[in-house]
């Protein structure tokens, strides 16, 4: 006879985080905070990108902005610089948040008094898609040099996202990139998907990006 102990485990690790999940979106939602989990490959244009967004809303939002990295403090350095209410989160080596850290950041930070919160992921197509962090909108930005087939590759980030932004349109004369093909494959995978072309060097695209932001908030 056997002498070890079963045990059946019937709530696994992403069962606990959603339900943290749905516990800090319920929050935002009585603060009346919409916050933006914003992802991309390194060197996407995340930071740029959001701090041309932020200069186009500041003057009618109160804005803040959550810095997720595995180390360093650049971003958040550029944010508060440009006069951005921020908060360094550091992931310990874990390649994105979480919904308990963006807890326990959203208690640090306090956003009850904020209109929109943006939330900088760790840098990769991969691990950030793995995980909801209560955001309201999840939002990815493909620089256009990485390529029309990301969503080929990369397809979780893609289903997850109501935000594609595909950024450094000012660089079409250096790279091929099928506009057509990019959102016949977005569609594909979510046909709800909301797509905009974008440059955050010159600010081409931007109005439609930041007029859908308004209407949604």
């Amino acid at each position: 006879m056997s002498t070890f102990k079963v045990i059946d485990v019937n709530v696994g690790v992403f069962d606990i985080n959603d339900r943290i999940a749905a516990e800090v979106r319920q929050k935002n939602k009585e603060d009346g905070t919409f916050m933006i989990n914003l992802m991309a490959s390194p060197g996407a244009g995340k930071t740029t990108t959001l701090l041309r967004t932020i200069e186009a809303l500041g003057a009618d939002y109160k804005i803040g902005v959550m810095e997720a990295d595995i180390d360093a403090t650049v971003d958040a350095e550029k944010m508060e610089q440009a006069g951005v209410r921020t908060i360094q989160v550091h992931t310990g080596g874990e390649c994105a948040m979480d919904a308990s850290m963006t807890k326990q950041a959203l208690e640090e930070f306090d956003t009850s008094d904020l209109d929109l919160l943006f939330m900088e992921n760790v840098g990769n197509l991969v691990c950030p898609a793995e995980q909801d962090t209560g955001a309201t909108v999840n939002a990815v930005i493909l620089s256009l040099p990485e390529g029309d087939d990301k969503p080929l590759k990369y397809p979780l980030m893609f289903q997850v996202c109501q935000v594609v932004l595909v950024n450094k349109t000012d660089t079409r004369k250096f790279f091929k990139f099928d506009d057509a093909a990019f959102v016949e494959r977005v569609h594909r995978l979510n046909p709800d998907a909301e797509i905009f072309f974008l440059s955050a060097k010159t600010g081409e695209g931007f109005d439609a990006w930041v007029d859908w932001l308004k209407k949604r908030r």
